[in-house]
């Protein structure tokens, strides 16, 4: 081996050794999607074309773990095909100034790209910021979002991805209602449910921050949420943080045992009965703007396994 290829090699192996994360990131953009991927494995697509809302998919983990499932993109035995508006990771809500733009029916709202701000490759982290726009069936456009998708490596391998939606109203005030139906979303891997098709029990695990698990996290108050299941015979999980200083932190979730996983600030009295009706309700007047960030994080093992809770102090202490 020449001089060279064995200092390439030392480097490598001493940047393990100390747990150093390098993994560059390529942003390439093609025919309606941009592809990112890390150390020339794909990490997820970004698709902007073809559907009523943009969206985020595949999501591949550490050791190309596909953590999402692939209905309504892709045809594959053995999935269900209900929810066909639940597309890899997305951000919609289902009432804005009463339109619904989390289904995909003829009176749903549309989410639509308009154009991209930055689009980024790097060393050590990928950058894609674009701007959409809310279009209601009358063609107004109540709101226009601005989402920011960074993407890293974690320095145990593991896949994170910070993402965070500037939404600003129009020409008029826009009232966010409170529905269930919402807001920031992941429909994980089949294999990965709580509960399978035909209500057979899964080998899937739900645990909040707070402590409740499984079907005890559904509309619960959470500073994050991690869904772990088995991917093609080993354990992977995603961790899902919700900002510290997001609108209602710490938010409630939307977490289900058929496998969708949802961050939802604005379902008061649709997750608590005992909220007066409207309570999350959000009022944004006419030109004003409101952020929402979350972290994702795609890891090996169960929540214990990947310190989970460990790496959301450390994203909390580090909040800007």
């Amino acid at each position: 081996m020449s001089p060279r290829k064995l200092f390439v090699v030392f480097v490598a192996s001493l940047s393990v050794g100390l747990g150093v994360a390098q993994a560059a990131v390529e942003v390439k953009e093609l025919p309606g999607k941009i592809r990112v991927e890390i150390d020339g494995e794909l990490l997820t697509e970004y698709c902007f074309t073809g559907a009523p809302h943009v969206y985020f998919h595949p999501l591949f983990g550490p050791d190309g773990a596909k953590m999402t499932r692939s209905y309504p993109m892709e045809d594959v035995a053995g999935e269900e095909r209900d929810h066909p508006h639940h597309r890899g990771l997305w951000f919609a809500h289902g009432a804005v100034n009463g339109v619904d733009f989390w289904m995909e029916k003829p009176t749903s709202g549309r989410i639509e790209h308009e154009k991209f701000l930055e689009l980024k490759s790097g060393d050590k982290e990928g950058v894609i910021r674009s701007q959409n726009r809310w279009v209601a069936p009358d063609g107004s456009v109540p709101v226009l979002g601005v989402q920011t998708f960074r993407a890293h490596q974690g320095a145990g391998g593991e896949r994170i991805i910070d993402f965070e939606m500037m939404l600003t109203a129009g020409a008029k005030d826009v009232l966010f209602g409170d529905t269930k139906e919402g807001t920031m979303a992941i429909r994980v891997n089949e294999s990965m449910r709580l509960q399978k098709p035909g209500k057979q029990p899964g080998q899937g695990q739900i645990v909040t921050s707070s402590g409740d698990r499984d079907g005890k996290a559904w509309g619960k108050r959470a500073a994050w949420v991690d869904y772990s299941g088995p991917v093609d015979g080993k354990m992977v999980g995603i961790g899902f943080f919700d900002h510290p200083k997001n609108p209602r932190h710490p938010t409630r979730w939307h977490a289900r045992d058929y496998g969708l996983f949802a961050a939802n600030p604005f379902a008061e009295h649709e997750m608590d009965q005992s909220q007066p009706k409207g309570a999350g309700d959000l009022k944004l007047p006419a030109g004003e703007s409101v952020t929402f960030r979350y972290r994702i994080v795609l890891h090996r093992g169960n929540v214990a396994e990947a310190k989970v809770a460990e790496q959301f102090n450390s994203y909390a202490a580090g909040a800007q």
